[in-house]
């Protein structure tokens, strides 16, 4: 089992920054792909952004240029840094990471509890 817990989340104004933090925790072989997603009341979840093991990333339209993806393997730690945040990035950020418990093993995928990030003057 993996526990996937994240930080940094809170309120900002319009055009301020936040950083996301999620640290992956358990027993497993390795970790795959990591990435932040987020769920706005009434909406569905979305991915926001995405890093692979080797460092190749992608992201929502949403947040290409705003947003930057990093990861720490050596922590098992996956960072989303938020800058010009905007009202309609108002969410829960869910954390997400796929594991294996084997080499050449099939992969599980985790979630976070959620964090919430609120954009508001």
């Amino acid at each position: 089992q993996v526990q996937l817990m994240e930080s940094g989340g809170g309120l900002v104004q319009p055009g301020g920054s936040l950083r996301l933090s999620c640290t992956a925790s358990g027993r497993f072989f390795s970790i795959n792909r990591m990435g932040w997603y987020r769920q706005a009341p009434g909406n569905e979840r979305e991915l926001v952004a995405g890093i692979s093991s080797t460092g190749s990333t992608n992201y929502a339209d949403s947040a290409k240029g705003r947003f930057t993806i990093s990861r720490d393997n050596a922590k098992n730690m996956v960072s989303l840094q938020m800058d010009s945040l905007k009202v309609e990035d108002t969410a829960v950020y869910y954390c997400n990471a796929g594991t294996t418990y084997r080499s050449h093993g099939p992969e599980f995928r985790y979630w976070g509890q959620g964090t919430q990030v609120t954009v508001s003057s």
